[in-house]
């Protein structure tokens, strides 16, 4: 095992969702949390997250002592100043991670600046976490995006399997609205097939096996490969029709969807072009 890894206790900085998620994912490989920071060591969000984890309830500026590994999972603008505050109390050796997608280690470098007796890196799960005991067991086997080698080996303790963090600013940028697309903005869409649903006195649950065979379909094959429907198959009627249909709130958002897949589709369709361009001007 990594020596940084070596009394296998840790301290976690920001007890939201995905970092009490990834703390108690570690717990269950045999680490220790040792010391919860959050706003306040009496905020109700660390309270709550060091009595799951069995740990306790610490300013920032005392999470670094004696443990292995600070998890920094606060908002993005905040890492820095949470990495700023936990710095005199690191021991030297000791491994800091954040949990951003779109921050790269360049955040740390304050931190590296006062410290450079310590190892700084960046794991992003990808993964939803919406809970920390679900989250904790969505990360066996989820893929994370690491930068730096020690942060590799922690990867390696939670199960995940790994990918680099883009190294270029713009790649993780990119790399991140990838993954707010791949889950927040299918949400969304979701959310749109559950009021269309309810409009038209159909459950949601019906139209659930439907999302789990597409997505099937575009892993088992491409994206483009299991696009089906009207847009695919060039029937402007259709289209027509949905959009004489729907709610003028809802239009915007599924001729914006309708839009995305006609580029998929890539076939020479004017007429199809015709509907959905007007729409949108």
């Amino acid at each position: 095992m990594d020596e940084i890894h070596a009394s296998r206790a840790l301290a976690l900085v920001g007890p939201g969702r995905a970092g009490t998620a990834v703390a108690l994912r570690l717990t269950r490989r045999g680490w220790s949390v040792r010391a919860v920071a959050g706003r306040a060591p009496d905020a109700p969000s660390t309270v709550r997250a060091a009595a799951l984890l069995g740990a306790a309830c610490v300013d920032a500026a005392e999470a670094g002592c004696d443990v292995d590994v600070v998890v920094i999972a606060t908002p993005d603008d905040a890492i820095a100043p949470a990495a700023d505050a936990v710095a005199p109390s690191l021991r030297s050796g000791a491994l800091v991670v954040h949990l951003s997608g779109v921050a790269g280690p360049e955040v740390f470098d304050g931190l590296r600046a006062a410290r450079p007796d310590v190892e700084v890196g960046v794991l992003h799960p990808l993964q939803t976490l919406p809970s920390p005991e679900l989250g904790a067991a969505r990360l066996d086997g989820a893929w994370c995006a690491v930068d730096g080698p020690a942060t590799r080996a922690l990867a390696d303790e939670l199960g995940s399997r790994v990918f680099d963090l883009p190294a270029d600013p713009e790649a993780r940028r990119l790399y991140h609205a990838a993954a707010c697309i791949a889950s927040n903005h299918v949400v969304a869409l979701l959310g749109q097939v559950e009021r269309l649903a309810a409009a038209c006195g159909v459950p949601f649950e019906a139209f659930v096996p439907l999302v789990r065979a597409s997505l099937d379909n575009a892993a088992a094959t491409t994206p483009a490969t299991a696009l089906t429907g009207p847009v695919a198959r060039g029937d402007t009627g259709t289209v027509l029709a949905h959009l004489d249909a729907l709610p003028s709130d809802e239009r915007d958002l599924y001729v914006a969807v309708a839009r995305g897949a006609r580029r998929l589709a890539q076939t020479n369709d004017p007429e199809m072009d015709g509907v959905l361009t007007p729409v949108v001007a």
